[in-house]
């Protein structure tokens, strides 16, 4: 594989940060300065550095956790809240997570130390679904009609793929996108006349949450890895998770 594509890999770097890395000659390969961009390097083989540390591949690991309310999505809080490191106690350790979710928010976080996979899944241009189950205080009849055609933030314009009523009465949403941009569903919610009492991720892209309880986490599956993989045009390699269904830098802006 190329160098660029190794150190993503890796989950030091992006490929295009990678890049830059290696135009700014902090990378080698065997001893010698990677500078082209064309280098292939045998993963088993080649020794390959970046400022003079050797960087390895990890056996790929993969976990769904049931974020509770009240614990924040990242790795470190001033306000020293409860992170979904401190929730995991040790299963989440060398892992970033897949898309952060607000601090009332509920529901699936994927972590990993693909980064390639993590950034794709991440990156608004695979369009990667995302799907939520709203729990309402009050809304418009015709809530649903709104989210997908479509509202105005202050961010820019934001559509729901599919939205409808879950149940019989106007109590709960479920809702779908494509995106993840800052508090995005309850800011749409309340554009379009109503109020979020709960707030759930259930599904990210083709993994789902399942009967998994909050606070618990489980590996994923082989099935499952190789179901991401394709999800973002990676479907050679891949593995399963590790560890059991008992219960890092920041990278997305994604809170629900």
């Amino acid at each position: 594989m190329r160098v660029q594509k190794y150190l993503s890999r890796a989950g030091v770097a992006s490929r295009r940060e990678a890049e830059r890395m290696m135009e700014a000659g902090r990378v080698r390969v065997n001893g010698e300065p990677a500078t082209s961009m064309g280098l292939q390097v045998d993963p088993d083989a080649d020794v390959v550095e970046l400022d003079g540390r050797r960087v390895e591949i990890p056996r790929p690991r993969w976990i769904a956790f049931n974020k509770p309310a009240g614990v924040v999505t990242t790795s470190d809080d001033p306000q020293g809240r409860p992170t979904v490191y401190d929730a995991l106690d040790g299963a989440g350790d060398g892992l970033r997570y897949v898309g952060r979710l607000d601090m009332l928010t509920e529901g699936l976080i994927l972590m990993t130390n693909q980064g390639d996979v993590l950034h794709r899944l991440t990156h608004p241009s695979w369009q990667v679904e995302r799907e939520y189950v709203v729990e309402l205080e009050e809304a418009p009849d015709d809530l649903p009609v709104v989210l997908t055609a479509g509202l105005s933030l202050e961010d820019g314009p934001a559509k729901a793929l599919r939205a409808a009523w879950d149940g019989h009465r106007p109590t709960r949403v479920r809702m779908v996108l494509a995106e993840g941009r800052n508090r995005e569903v309850r800011r749409m919610v309340a554009a379009a006349g109503g109020r979020v009492a709960k707030l759930r991720r259930e599904r990210y892209g083709p993994i789902r949450i399942g009967d998994l309880e909050a606070g618990a986490w489980r590996p994923l599956t082989e099935a499952e890895v190789a179901a991401i993989r394709r999800e973002v045009g990676l479907a050679e390699g891949g593995g399963p998770g590790e560890g059991s269904a008992h219960g890092s830098s920041d990278h997305t802006r994604e809170r629900g």
